[in-house]
């Protein structure tokens, strides 16, 4: 009889064993493909309860790459919080790990040949326990629901950090937007809202705009809501001006990363921007109003990229070169390589995907944003900052760092702030026009920038309280992660099993 036990629970053990290997194997070719970092396995989480809640995520959605590194980062920072009252916060944690809706569509639209196309839509309504889900669109190829559940999952955390009461949410299509026609992206934007529109509002759900989805789009989606649903409401964030947007949304997100860094480095004792070389990925949005903040705080910017490569002027990017690059990109939709062709004194390096590294990150610099996508930053190019005399990296972009890129900082106690926290300014200021729209008011644009700023001091000022007050003083990893975890979960157990 013993022996047949003991055959028995060998076998169940084995079982137990071969399943966690399948699906550490399972994650980690997603990972190592470069979907989800370069690191070269998830290391064990440091806490019984967090490892249950992380086993039952590679169970559930194992094949998520993004989604698993994300919430992985996240358990990995708040274990110790956890493992002190586990048996009420285990279970909180499963729930945040659980999106509460996921929307999935198809969006049918006409192209100007007359010929039908379709594309997949999707939400993700991640958590609203302390406000209506509010998150972008991201319109581009590379969408899916990996993509958009890593993004809702981060989402939660930082809306949580700015104080406003404003919950998580993202979604998007697998639609591109370049090479379209005003009139075939006019037409997509109306099917997808056709659709969208009924799951979302003022009160329930409140997107805004990511990549793919500008001034353009959300002012088509907006319009298309509007017919639907016959109200003028603030249902979206990211509109013009002229019919219920506010000032600084644009420069937002960009704007607060800066903000952020320099209250990093005064904390830290290194002083302010003045002074400081900046290498900056991306040439979008948030790379555009970080290159303006930081190089009007006395910075001197001299890298931007695109998907083809990136320039590098040992000048520095003034406000002429900047214009330049802004009406490059946002008017002619043109590559960053013609940079050179106007400021010749520059160099375009082009992309060489065969590299294991990016050669941007090798420019020496005291500061880096990466504000392209996510995990565009890896542990070599990590290396590369660190030797390069490197102080202080701000993401910009959301989670662009790898795994391995941020335990490099970490080793080299290299000033760290993720991108749930250092680029909230543009939530924030969405949450400031929601405010406006209810409101029925428009602030004028100091007014919003200096409610922009306070809030930007006010979440490094709370993550860095966080960090310190359980012993990892200048971690902005752990206070983040930390700060807006214990926010959501209070009001989670506040409003009991739902």
């Amino acid at each position: 009889m013993k022996t047949a036990v003991g055959a028995m629970m060998a076998t169940r053990v084995f079982r137990v064993v071969a399943r966690a290997r399948v699906l550490a194997s399972r994650t980690q070719r997603a990972l190592s493909s470069g979907r989800g970092g370069d690191v070269d396995k998830l290391k064990p989480l440091q806490t019984a309860a967090c490892q249950r809640v992380f086993e039952s995520v590679l169970r559930r959605d194992g094949a998520q790459a993004e989604f698993v590194q994300a919430v992985h980062e996240v358990l990995d920072s708040i274990s110790p919080v956890v493992e002190q009252r586990a048996a009420q916060l285990e279970p909180l944690v499963a729930a945040l790990c659980e999106p509460e809706r996921v929307i999935h569509f198809r969006v049918p639209w006409v192209d100007d040949s007359g010929t039908m196309r379709v594309n997949r839509g999707f939400r993700v309504q991640m958590n609203s326990a302390i406000g209506p889900y509010k998150g972008g669109l991201r319109f581009h190829p590379s969408v899916d629901l990996s993509v958009l559940k890593f993004l809702a999952f981060e989402q939660v955390l930082k809306n949580a950090l700015t104080t406003l009461p404003m919950g998580g949410g993202k979604g998007g299509a697998d639609f591109d937007p370049k090479g379209k026609s005003v009139g075939e992206v006019m037409r997509f934007c109306q099917a997808f809202m056709t659709e969208l529109s009924r799951h979302i509002g003022s009160f329930t759900d409140v997107p805004a705009g990511d990549i793919g989805v500008g001034g353009r789009e959300i002012g088509f989606l907006f319009g298309q809501y509007k017919r639907m649903r016959n109200e003028f409401s603030g249902v979206l964030t990211g509109k013009a001006l002229s019919f219920g947007g506010s000032n600084i949304r644009p420069e937002a997100t960009g704007y607060g990363v800066c903000y952020f860094l320099q209250e990093m480095l005064h904390a830290s004792g290194a002083g302010g921007l003045q002074g400081k070389r900046c290498v900056i990925s991306g040439s979008g949005n948030v790379a555009q109003y970080a290159c303006e903040k930081a190089t009007q705080l006395g910075a001197k910017v001299v890298t931007l990229s695109d998907s083809g490569g990136f320039i590098h002027d040992a000048d520095g990017i003034d406000a002429e070169k900047l214009a330049f690059v802004k009406e490059l990109k946002e008017s002619r939709s043109a590559r960053i390589a013609e940079y050179v062709d106007r400021f010749p004194k520059a160099k375009f390096t082009p992309r060489d995907h065969a590299l294991d590294y990016n050669p941007l990150w090798s420019v020496p610099c005291e500061i880096a944003l990466p504000c392209a996508t996510q995990n565009e930053l890896s542990a070599n190019d990590a290396e590369h900052l660190v030797e390069n005399g490197c102080m202080a990296v701000v993401e910009g972009a959301n989670m662009p760092s790898t795994p391995g890129a941020v335990a490099v900082f970490q080793r080299a106690r290299l000033s760290f702030a993720p991108g749930k926290a250092a680029n909230a300014g543009g939530v924030a200021c969405s949450g400031l026009e929601m405010s406006q729209n209810a409101l029925r008011l428009s602030w004028t644009r100091d007014e919003v920038d200096a409610r922009l700023h306070a809030i930007m001091r006010d979440i490094h000022a709370n993550c860095a309280a966080v960090a310190k007050d359980y012993g990892r003083g200048g971690d902005y990893v752990f206070g983040a992660n930390v700060a807006g975890f214990l926010k959501v979960a209070d009001a989670m157990a506040a409003q009991g099993v739902v």
